[in-house]
């Protein structure tokens, strides 16, 4: 586990699928909000290791792997339990099929407020069992069947999640 205290703007990401070779990169809008992060959280399907080399110029990175990330397997977790301003953040790539997600995130993380994951290139910000947030950013370079690409932020201060948004890219 990670402590982080006082307020923390997190940036969350998944599904970014961005390779070393430069070819690709994330949107503008991203590298806007990663210059005020305090921390950066990702979600899975980074791909490969030159991403995390990237975030963490900006700030602290903490990754789960994906099951897009073979070059990164053995050097993320697949499950991973960060503390940022007092507050329990859980993070998994794959929370499973929508139905039932609620009582099985709960499971995984029983004493996080806030489990973050991907995979699915879907935004969700819902509240699952007993006040447990729900938090999938989304992709912000593979839309996939989403209409917009998209990312999170997250404000953290004194052990409560103040603010939690999706980001639409256009």
């Amino acid at each position: 586990m990670t402590w982080f205290t006082g307020d923390v703007r997190a940036v969350v990401l998944s599904d970014t699928h961005l390779r070393d070779d430069g070819a690709r990169r994330l949107p503008d809008p991203v590298y806007t909000s990663l210059r005020d992060a305090d921390v950066v959280l990702h979600c899975g399907d980074v791909v490969e290791h030159g991403l995390l080399d990237e975030l963490a110029t900006f700030a602290p990175v903490h990754a789960v792997l994906g099951n897009n990330d073979v070059a990164l397997r053995g050097a993320l977790p697949e499950r991973l339990l960060v503390e940022l301003a007092g507050v329990r953040v859980g993070m998994v790539h794959d929370s499973g099929t929508t139905k039932g997600r609620a009582a099985r995130v709960r499971r995984l993380f029983p004493d996080c407020a806030i489990v973050l994951f991907g995979h699915s290139h879907a935004p969700v910000d819902d509240e699952g069992v007993d006040g447990q947030r729900l938090f999938n950013p989304g992709s912000p370079t593979q839309r996939r069947m989403q209409a917009h690409a998209s990312f999170g932020v997250l404000d953290l201060v004194d052990g409560r999640v103040t603010q939690h948004r999706i980001v639409i890219l256009d």
